[in-house]
């Protein structure tokens, strides 16, 4: 009987031991956050392009940020006229892995191409909204500052 409860206990601690290891590597390897940012205020384009760079300072870039622009904010990512602190802005934040989508609607609407856009930016063919849509049931986590 005292070699049962031996084995037993020999085997709980293995079990034990292991499920630590799996707990230890698990946390030392933080999940990649997946983040949509939703941008269609013009006087809202320094904010959010603001806190896109604070969230890639505190994930430690351990982030996949989309912006969808749309309706009147999207005129202010046009190359010409730009100010040279927000484009400069834009193209850190899109060297860091930003993946900017220009809503096609809006982009028709207000007779846009892309090669009119700051340099990176995607057109979501079927708009902006439906993008961010997609996006939410791909797991990303929505955002409209």
């Amino acid at each position: 009987m005292r070699r049962r409860d031996m084995f037993r206990a020999a085997l709980a601690g293995s079990a034990t031991l292991l499920g630590l290891r799996v707990a230890r590597a698990a946390t030392t390897q933080p999940a990649r956050l997946k983040v949509a940012y939703h941008l269609s205020d013009v006087d809202k384009v320094n904010f959010v392009l603001g806190n896109i760079k604070n969230h890639y300072e505190g994930t430690g870039g351990n982030v996949d940020i989309v912006l969808v622009v749309h309706g009147p904010a999207l005129a202010s990512f046009k190359s010409q006229g730009i100010s040279a602190a927000v484009s400069g802005r834009f193209a850190s934040l899109v060297q860091q892995g930003l993946e900017p989508q220009a809503c096609a609607n809006t982009m028709h609407g207000m007779d846009i191409t892309l090669a009119d856009l700051l340099e990176g930016f995607h057109a979501a063919d079927k708009g902006g909204v439906v993008k961010l849509a997609e996006l939410q049931s791909q797991g990303y986590v929505y955002l409209r500052p």
